[in-house]
């Protein structure tokens, strides 16, 4: 199988708000038991009842805290394969039949889904500073007066490996139980094994819980969003499952726009154009441009119109681009970016992600952050070249960390004696995809699920797709994602199915509580838009 050159830098660019910390934490890793885990080959369960006040509405549930067993396809349907953990909130006294439910999953890849859990959409919120380093504990659960349980139940999914989900290897064989965990690591962490995974727990699911004729509804985040596109076509046109919407926040479906990673690759400066609208944004809220503009969006009309005109067509000249043009290019990058012109022209006008993280504020040896750029913290390495960790992930991620570990426990009366792990044990993750319609082992070079969500589209002509991002993320810089979506392969009788929404926050939208109140409310009217019930 053909390994991807990107592979690694594209790992690190889409893991969601505790990549950084986690890395570090080698208690979060999975390491296989000493011996086989029975509990793992039953479903497991744990039922509570709560209500939660959402914008002065208050809504009685019953949630479910436990796991479904994924087996094997073909001569290996009968083969546990993965403990998948979910929590499912359904709304008390609701008909099914009419009730819209939303599968809602972080990116990671490999992450448990504690983030939009208790940042979003479940009934408690953990607070957070808006743009700085949260304090120790204790921390603030909250009601959530922006939970999505007055439109749709919802369900939460850790991605198997992390969370409570646990890859399954059932032989008592210590040798040939390793070979298992070998194989189910090889067979679901990747781009086309992890979407099938979440596609089987979805059926699976719709069929313990008696949801199959529910308005059903996928909302991933960041990679999360990768795995939407590939996801729905696998439901759509594998399983016969025609969704009513997917929602997709802090939006990656082409590798290639990535700003994290085109010093690697090369030739590509697409990434250099769509990032610069983010590095202006950036630059607008700290105030590092020479001329500050009065309002952000027109501004950023203004920087969008410029980056795919006069800027795409100079870094297309390549070495052919005369030093009168360079010099002309820098001092306008410098108005739009706050960076030095000598640093631009040393730059080559190509500035990566991390580059600009270390040198906006690099005056005063602060790094700007990754995940959200309103957040700021003291530079590691002053003298380095990127910046060396993400401030907003060391800012809030042992707030939610702590806040859902005592919350799962206490509340849901799930996970005794077990360890919630953020992250799947990850070493390789195969971001090869075979996308539909290629016949035999053909495999990209470069992971691009566009043509995923455009066939989920055109098999499902009513399929409506909500794209939502922040102005602040450098993570998934919200012009690229406008970008892929306005060159998805579809006919323009489906553009119409396309809707937008941007906010003025980082790739954790949520995490701005006005924000998170915007995207609420944003997403209540697309379902109520979509669910296709009558009144």
């Amino acid at each position: 199988m053909r390994k991807l050159p990107l592979a690694a830098a594209l790992a690190a660019l889409l893991l969601s708000s505790v990549a950084v910390a986690s890395a570090a934490r080698k208690d979060d890793k999975a390491k296989p038991e000493a011996k086989p885990d029975a509990a793992l080959l039953q479903p497991q369960s744990a039922t509570s009842e709560g209500s939660v006040t959402v914008e002065g509405k208050r809504i009685d549930y019953k949630a479910v805290a436990g796991t479904l067993v994924l087996h094997g396809s073909g001569d290996k349907e009968d083969e546990p394969q993965v403990s998948m953990f979910y929590v499912a909130y359904f709304k008390k006294g609701a008909d099914a039949a009419k009730r819209p439910i939303t599968f809602l999953y972080n990116g990671g890849p490999g992450s448990a889904s504690v983030w939009l859990h208790m940042g979003a959409f479940g009934p408690k919120r953990v607070v957070t500073s808006d743009h700085s380093h949260t304090p120790a504990a204790p921390y603030q659960l909250v009601n959530n007066d922006y939970s999505l349980l007055d439109a749709s139940d919802v369900v939460f999914i850790d991605a198997p490996g992390a969370g409570f989900s646990r890859l399954i290897a059932d032989d008592a064989d210590t040798a040939k139980r390793a070979k298992q965990m070998k194989d189910r690591k090889k067979a679901i962490y990747g781009v086309d094994g992890d979407g099938h995974a979440f596609a089987r727990f979805i059926t699976q699911f719709m069929s313990k819980y008696g949801r199959w004729n529910s308005p059903k509804y996928l909302f991933g985040e960041s990679y999360g969003t990768t795995r939407s596109a590939v996801l729905a076509n696998i439901l759509e046109n594998q399983d016969s499952v025609d969704l009513n919407g997917v929602i997709l926040l802090s939006q990656i479906l082409n590798f290639d726009t990535s700003i994290d990673g085109p010093e690697f690759n090369p030739g590509i400066d697409l990434p250099y154009e769509l990032g610069l609208p983010t590095f202006a944004a950036t630059a607008f809220y700290h105030h590092k441009l020479p001329q500050q503009p009065a309002a952000l969006e027109p501004f950023l009309k203004e920087v969008e119109q410029y980056a795919t005109g006069d800027y795409a067509q100079a870094l297309m000249a390549g070495s052919r681009l005369g030093e009168a043009q360079k010099q002309a290019v820098a001092e306008k990058l410098h108005q739009y970016t706050g960076l030095p012109v000598a640093y631009l022209l040393k730059a080559n006008l190509r500035v990566t992600g991390g580059m600009f993280e270390h040198e906006l504020q690099a005056d005063d040896d602060t790094t700007t952050g990754r995940l959200d750029t309103r957040f700021s913290g003291p530079s590691i390495d002053p003298t380095g070249k990127n910046s060396d960790y993400d401030p907003q992930s060391s800012a809030i991620s042992s707030a939610y960390v702590a806040a859902f570990n005592d919350y799962v426990r206490k509340q849901l009366k799930f996970g005794a004696g077990k360890q919630y792990r953020l992250f799947a044990d990850i070493q390789h993750w195969d971001f090869s995809h075979k996308a539909p319609g290629i016949h035999g082992e053909a495999l990209q070079s470069s992971t691009n699920v566009m043509t995923d969500l455009a066939m989920a589209m055109k098999t499902n002509p009513n399929l409506k797709v909500y794209v939502n991002g922040g102005y602040y993320d450098l993570a998934t810089p919200f012009f690229a994602a406008d970008y892929e979506d306005h060159h998805l392969p579809i006919p323009a009788s489906l553009d119409g199915n396309l809707s937008f929404s941007w906010y003025p926050s980082g790739h954790m939208v949520y995490a701005h509580e006005p924000s998170l109140k915007q995207l609420h409310d944003n997403v209540v009217r697309f379902i109520e838009r979509t669910d296709n019930v009558k009144p």
